[in-house]
This record gives C-alpha cells, structure tokens and sequence, in this order.
C-alpha cells in the first residue's frame, strides 16, 4: 500500500489544503493527514477544532485520514508506515524552507521521500496566516475556507462593522 503524510498546522484548514489533500488522494492508496500539535506554538484554533474542520471537509475523502502528532514527521510516517510525506508549494519563496525541511527529513530517515504539489492557480496566494488576517481585519473569508471555517473565524473575529451597524440600529 502507498501510505503519504500530509502534514501541516491547519490553522486554519483553506481550500488549498483540500486542494493538495484531494490531488495527493489520487496519487496514493491513502493519505494520512497530520494536524501538528506544538505547545510551544500559539494556534488561534485548538488542536481538536482543527482535527474537527479537517474531519467536516476531507474526512469524507475514501482513502483519507485525519490524525493528530506531536512528535518529528519522519518518526511518524515510520509509525503509520508511510513512504511519502506530501507538501504544498505556493511559490517560489516557499521552497527554500520546504526544501530544507525535505533535506533534513532525508538525513533523518532516508526511507520517506517528500513530493511536492502545487496548488490550483486560483489558490496559490493563500494562506492560513493570511485568511487570519482577513478575518481579524473584518474582511469576508468566505472564497478562501470551507463554510465551517468561516463560521468559526467570524465567531472569533467579530466583525467590527457588524457591530457599527448593531448599534446603529439599536440607537435609532
């Protein structure tokens, strides 16, 4: 069985990761995809809510699993005997970290090769911290996330002209 490991803080999930989710799932007999889990890292959503969003969106997938880790990527993909570990490259600035990161994994179990997928053109500018953004600012992330998301990121990040416009009909 072809096993890959699609790895990632999901912070939160966008429609560039189903992107690269869905692709890798035609390329592979299953995909593990592994939520990060770093206390030392401050995650605007818990590790459970962000198993939870990727459970909603790419759990319905056949061949696709959500799992938690916290341990180094290769120790893992050794444990759920996986060949491959999956990475998205947006752009050009993304592939000197992903490259490093891909060296130091070899070096560290030369057994799990890394494959790099790029999104769709329609999402190679997005990004997690960037939809955050969005959304702390009050803007609309609707395009860029599953609904469920969005949902969560408005109750976190209420829009400041939602309330402008509460109190402005309570006044009159």
């Amino acid at each position: 069985m072809r096993r890959a490991i699609y790895p990632g803080s999901f912070d939160p999930v966008t429609h560039g990761h189903l992107d690269v989710i869905e692709r890798a799932a035609r390329l592979f007999d299953e995909v593990i995809v592994a939520v990060a889990f770093n206390e030392a890292k401050k995650a605007l959503f818990t590790i459970d809510e962000r198993l939870e969003f990727l459970r909603r969106t790419a759990g319905g997938v056949p061949n696709v699993t959500i799992a938690r880790f916290d341990t180094l990527l290769v120790d893992f993909a050794r444990e759920r005997g996986a060949s491959a570990v999956i990475r998205g490259l947006r752009a050009v600035s993304d592939f000197e970290f992903e490259f490093q990161m891909a060296l130091m994994n070899r070096k560290l179990d030369a057994s799990v090769e890394t494959i790099f997928l790029m999104p769709k053109e329609d999402f190679t500018y997005l990004s997690s911290r960037i939809v955050k953004e969005i959304a702390r600012l009050g803007g609309s992330v609707d395009a860029f996330v599953p609904s469920s998301v969005a949902a969560a990121l408005r109750r976190r990040f209420p829009s400041p002209r939602a309330e402008e416009e509460d109190g402005h009909e309570d006044s009159s």
